[in-house]
């Protein structure tokens, strides 16, 4: 069975560490990984602090470098889908800024992120490149 949603950003936000992995559905392997516990990344950041919206802007930056060596920045032409408001739900909305932080890291990096739930959000909450 073929998933059409094969590949997928999951997040994992906590006090001290922000993790982002890309999932591929059909086999449940972790095909790319981002993650502020990686000593490379931690003693890249600011006093380090690893866990705010410029920590995240880098895990996904680092996150998009991982999907283009691996060749799925594209998704395999699919594109690799992430529910915004399902994360920002089960994160917080304190978290909300992270999320929006490697998302837009992502796609200005060139990933081909599709979000599930763009056509759900409303106006306020699609611009968010100006509030980091």
């Amino acid at each position: 069975m073929t998933v059409l949603k094969r590949y997928v950003l999951r997040l994992f936000i906590s006090i001290k560490y922000i993790t982002a992995n890309v999932v591929d559905r059909n086999n449940g392997r972790i095909v790319a990984t981002a993650s502020t516990v990686e000593h490379t990344i931690k003693n890249s950041l600011e006093c380090g602090r690893s866990s705010n919206a410029k920590a995240a802007g880098v895990v996904g930056e680092v996150l998009a470098m991982r999907l283009k060596v691996e060749g799925l920045e594209l998704g395999q032409g699919r594109g690799i889908h992430m529910d915004v408001t399902k994360e920002i739900k089960k994160k917080g909305l304190g978290n909300k800024t992270k999320v929006w932080a490697i998302v837009n890291a992502l796609r200005s990096n060139g990933v081909n992120l599709i979000l599930d739930d763009e056509a759900n959000l409303d106006s306020s909450s699609t611009n968010h490149a100006g509030q980091f």
